[in-house]
């Protein structure tokens, strides 16, 4: 499979890949409404990253307890079920008088069970493409990933203004209702990948097996940790320009999606291979510009260029699959979304309180210092493996 054209012709991938574009608008909408909401309230920027990043906090928690389902559970049933839950919590979170506690309480609630869903999503598409499909398969996600957060974080700006943040989630909350649809009735029934009940000691032997192996380690700690602290940069693009932190968050988008379609499509083997490490690098360098509190043009180029850098995460994911057994495929691919997303929570976290003591662009400028830093350092363990290198034994 080589081209896009050859992708969306595979039966089954177009549903799924609406399925998949539906809850990333509906998660792009809610998150930004909600923060808006919660910073009108409170001014605490600590408390904002925590609106717009705590479910992807909370996926740690899932993580260690619900992953073993990622290859048990049939996943049409899965990937209908989880909207319908997300869209139902974001409606309740645009009540009138909803105490910001409980508005957080849910927000938390609603990352537990969405490190299932990533298993989920991600182990079918190992199903409905080969693995020497998997990586234009993610990079068509992705890029839809990219558009639909430019168009969501631009038009939620507006629907924000317009409809106020109460209105803007109920549309989002609406968007998760019709990727439920989409899943339910586009998708046709399969078995789940594995046999056995799901449980946490199961999830937790997964997850021993998966870390065991030492190249292993360094992929994830490459995919969650760096990544991390550069999504803690844009975690504060609200406190440090309010008025226009949905167009700082289009531009993160945009060069998301334009890195996508490099690492996805473009990039030869051989150069995937080679400019790995280089886009590593390029995913922090930029933000090192923020010292100096740059104007807003200057400002969305550097996020649009170091965005570019997020496909480095693709030629991961790339790596991973060609390292992991292809029975725990759904579960290594759901250790990585929910390892990665926690790891993004904790580092908005982490944001929004050295804001609270520094300011917004110094905390961005140390954040991206350490992930240059943490790169650096795993560089030795992530060489360019051999070509045909099997997956590695658990």
């Amino acid at each position: 499979m080589r081209t896009y054209r050859d992708l969306f012709a595979t039966p089954q991938y177009p549903p799924f890949f609406l399925a998949c574009s539906l809850q990333t608008a509906a998660r792009t909408v809610g998150g930004l409404a909600l923060g808006s909401l919660v910073y009108a309230s409170t001014g605490s920027a600590l408390l904002s990253a925590l609106a717009m990043f705590g479910p992807a906090l909370a996926q740690v928690v899932g993580a260690f307890t619900l992953l073993s389902a990622a290859d048990r559970l049939p996943p049409r049933a899965a990937l209908a079920g989880l909207p319908l839950f997300l869209g139902a919590a974001t409606a309740v979170q645009a009540a009138p008088g909803l105490p910001t506690a409980v508005a957080l309480a849910l927000v938390l609630a609603q990352g537990v069970p969405a490190a299932l869903g990533g298993g989920v999503r991600y182990g079918l598409l190992t199903d409905l493409l080969d693995r020497d499909g998997y990586l234009l398969g993610r990079s068509a996600l992705n890029m839809s990933t990219g558009t639909c957060q430019i168009l969501g974080y631009a038009l939620g700006g507006l629907l924000v203004q317009a409809l106020s943040p109460r209105g803007t989630l109920l549309i989002s909350a609406a968007l998760y209702g019709l990727s439920a649809a989409v899943a339910r009735f586009g998708l046709t029934r399969r078995k789940a990948r594995a046999a056995g009940r799901p449980s946490i000691a199961e999830t937790v032997r997964g997850n021993a097996r998966l870390w065991s192996s030492r190249p292993r380690r360094y992929v994830y700690l490459a995919l969650w940790v760096p990544n991390g602290l550069i999504v803690g940069c844009e975690a504060l693009f609200v406190p440090y320009d309010p008025r226009h932190a949905g167009l700082l968050l289009a531009a993160a988008a945009l060069g998301m999606f334009a890195g996508d379609a490099l690492g996805g499509r473009l990039l030869p083997p051989y150069w995937r291979a080679r400019l790995a490490a280089p886009l590593r690098l390029l995913l922090a360098a930029p933000y090192l510009l923020f010292a100096v509190r740059p104007a807003l043009p200057l400002a969305a180029v550097a996020v649009a260029l170091a965005s570019v850098g997020y496909a480095a995460s693709l030629l991961l994911q790339e790596r991973l699959v060609a390292l992991t057994p292809e029975e725990l495929s759904g579960h290594a691919l759901g250790l990585h979304t929910a390892g990665m997303l926690s790891a993004q929570g904790l580092a908005a976290l982490l944001a929004g309180a050295l804001a609270e003591v520094l300011s917004p662009s110094t905390a961005m400028t140390v954040l991206a210092g350490v992930s240059v830093a943490v790169t650096l350092a795993l560089a030795p363990g992530l060489r360019p493996l051999r070509r045909h290198q099997p997956s590695l034994p658990c």
